[in-house]
């Protein structure tokens, strides 16, 4: 089967299920919004820091788009989002606990008073005079690099606008901070280990000054020793200017260039990210729960059903205004389809009847119709033709009629459907007048020839009750 046939069942079904699924559609995005209605909201604050070398000391990087000069971007990401870096924060404002307070409570809401302020954190609760302070639980933190930039973005996100932007301030100097030690500390380590080196150089000249001196000028010995004094002088002028240079070059971590704010508006819950996803899970449902009731759904509501569920064709679908030429297109298509002179019309339910008196179809071929009342008509019909009740009767119980049928080898037509009643062009049921009644034996009576009988309908309409 081609994909294009399997996309246009794909959308009949979904065209026959359409209520249910804008139903889902509406109910998922309805959920969405009444979710970020009661979602707290978030606020967002970031702080721009740019970060420039240390020093010699900085290792060496391949220059790439995320890497700039002897930068490593992705590392100092990493290392801003580091516990160590998060306890510093904390303990930065845990220190200054009540400055980070009142700013908070100040960024808040305005015209706090100072013993609400007081009284109000962003992390553990402690007092100023109480002793000594607690350390301050670290707000979450987020850290980007924009693309071909020496820029960190630290971002945080908390429920108060105010508190957002002090820890985003704190987590920036925090940064800074431990990157401006931890150069100094690399620093300190280097001078201490080329002062070392300088040390022993310096002692090794020392040592061959003094055996120069014992040594005679045309020695081999001599020229030996001087040779290794040139090389020991070299190497001490060398590891000179490489201490000079380490103890006098300027320790720049970087700048803060953005000082977060508080932001105006929050940043979660999102409309479109609610909405969305609510619309899209109603969609998925939606579609789900479509394909599993029309699986399980084996009520006969259209024409198109019926052919989709029992595999039989629709000779004329009678439950709409009659068309002009509909009586005699179904009269045609009966007589062509028939391969006998008897034709078995099998209501579905039984208690479809005709409403008023039936017109009788204009043919030129003979054909009796029989409605199953006589206990003869299914070993005499030729054919069958259902009568189906639209919404009102199953795939199961066609197929078991069918079954039926297939069980008396009587061949099955087509099917006619209609609405609540048989519509008055329909013919149901064999004539019950002397002409062309049928004996006992199957033939007609004598005198009465089989090719002068005609389609034609009863003049009295069908009881409800009779069964078919």
């Amino acid at each position: 089967m081609s994909s294009g046939t399997d996309l246009d069942e794909h959308i009949s079904l979904l065209r026959r299920r359409w209520l249910l699924l804008v139903g889902c559609v509406v109910f998922g995005g309805t959920a969405g919004l009444a979710l970020m209605r009661l979602s707290p909201p978030a606020y967002t604050a970031t702080t721009q820091v740019l970060v420039t070398p240390l020093g010699p000391q900085e290792p060496t990087n391949q220059v790439t788009s995320r890497l700039r000069e002897s930068l490593n971007l992705d590392t100092e990401a990493q290392v801003a989002q580091s516990a160590v870096v998060a306890a510093r924060a904390a303990k930065t404002l845990g220190l200054t606990e009540a400055d980070a307070r009142t700013d908070a409570r100040t960024d808040a809401t305005t015209g706090a008073t100072a013993g609400a302020t007081a009284g109000t954190t962003s992390g553990p609760t402690t007092g100023a005079a109480a002793g000594p302070t607690t350390e301050v639980q670290a707000e979450p933190v987020e850290v980007t690099v924009p693309p071909n930039s020496s820029v960190l973005l630290i971002s945080v996100t908390a429920a108060d606008p105010g508190t957002a932007a002090t820890w985003s301030r704190a987590y920036a100097e925090a940064y800074l901070a431990h990157r401006r030690e931890s150069a100094l500390t690399s620093m300190a380590e280097q001078q201490e280990a080329v002062l070392s080196k300088l040390k022993q150089v310096n002692a090794g000249i020392d040592e061959g000054i003094k055996r120069l001196d014992r040594l005679r000028r045309t020695s081999p010995e001599h020229a030996i020793a001087t040779q290794r004094q040139s090389v020991l002088s070299r190497q001490a002028a060398n590891l000179a200017l490489k201490y000079d240079a380490l103890r006098t070059v300027a320790v720049t971590p970087g700048s803060v260039i953005s000082q977060a704010a508080p932001p105006d508006t929050p940043s979660s819950p999102s409309l479109p990210l609610y909405l969305g996803t609510g619309l899209m899970l109603g969609l998925l449902t939606g579609s789900a729960t479509a394909y599993v009731r029309d699986r399980f759904d084996r009520r006969l509501r259209t024409p198109a059903d019926v052919e989709r569920l029992t595999g039989l064709p629709v000779l004329s679908d009678l439950s709409s205004p009659r068309e002009h030429g509909v009586l005699h297109d179904l009269a045609c298509a009966v007589v062509s389809a028939c391969p006998g002179k008897r034709l078995l019309v099998r209501s579905l339910p039984a208690d479809l009847y005709a409403s008023s008196l039936a017109e009788p179809l204009a043919v030129s071929a003979p054909l009796v119709v029989l409605d199953g009342s006589d206990v003869r008509d299914l070993s005499r019909a030729d054919a069958a033709v259902l009568l189906v009740g639209l919404g009102r009767v199953t795939s199961v119980e066609v197929e078991a009629v069918v079954r039926r049928l297939a069980r008396h080898d009587v061949p099955i037509i087509g099917v006619v459907t209609a609405t609540d009643a048989v519509p008055s062009f329909v013919p149901l049921l064999e004539p019950r007048t002397p002409l062309g009644k049928l004996v006992a034996t199957g033939e007609l009576e004598p005198g009465v020839a089989a090719d002068t009988t005609p389609m034609q309908a009863l003049h009295q309409p069908r009881r409800p009750g009779k069964q078919t």
